[in-house]
């Protein structure tokens, strides 16, 4: 079952691990796309904060990575951060990574029957690319002066890559569960199966 609101060591050393690995999964390093906006793979960092550790602690592993890029630590592709980083274009997507983990974490862990590969795919596209791009666009239109249509169409450009990250997060959280379920550090029911017709 999921746990209660209280934090626990292990919840803030998970939460510690699912920001330094969206912060390395910066390493790579970056490249800017239309409107300035780097296309990096920290976004799987996103998806799979949110379906491991659940929405609360998912979020969470967010802010302690944006909060750590705000106090200047280079923690974003590119070496960027600083308090300027939530200036300029990509500051939407950014800030969107923390309600993306948390709506991930809502649908991956919003019943109580193991999720199927379906429900965390569709996590993950929901959470780390929808609402991500429902903060991301918006802001970046209002920092570039483009019309809000035309900076979505730009936005675009980013959706296959999202989508090769959206299936390696859900191969990698689906194998996860069948290999170590108590990375999740919950219990579910098992998958419900169909029904049995009787002759």
């Amino acid at each position: 079952m999921p746990r209660g609101p209280g934090l626990d060591a292990t919840d803030l050393s998970r939460v510690a691990v699912f920001a330094a690995l969206t912060a390395a999964l910066g390493l790579p390093g970056s490249f800017s796309a239309f409107g300035g906006v780097p296309i990096t793979a920290q976004t799987l960092g996103v998806m799979l904060a949110g379906a491991v550790l659940g929405p609360r602690l998912g979020a969470l592993a967010m802010i302690v990575l944006l909060t750590l890029v705000a106090a200047g630590l280079p923690l974003l592709a590119g070496g960027r951060g600083g308090i300027a980083v939530f200036t300029g274009p990509s500051a939407g997507y950014a800030l969107g990574w923390i309600a993306g983990a948390f709506v991930t974490g809502l649908i991956v862990h919003g019943s109580a029957r193991r999720p199927s590969v379906f429900r965390i795919a569709v996590g993950m596209l929901a959470g780390a690319i929808v609402v991500v791009y429902a903060i991301g666009v918006p802001v970046q239109s209002l920092v570039t002066r483009l019309p809000l249509g035309e900076t979505f169409v730009l936005s675009l450009a980013f959706i296959p890559g999202d989508l090769i990250k959206a299936a390696i997060a859900t191969a990698t959280v689906s194998s996860l569960l069948r290999a170590y379920p108590r990375a999740f550090r919950r219990s579910w029911l098992p998958p419900r199966q169909n029904a049995e017709v009787s002759p």
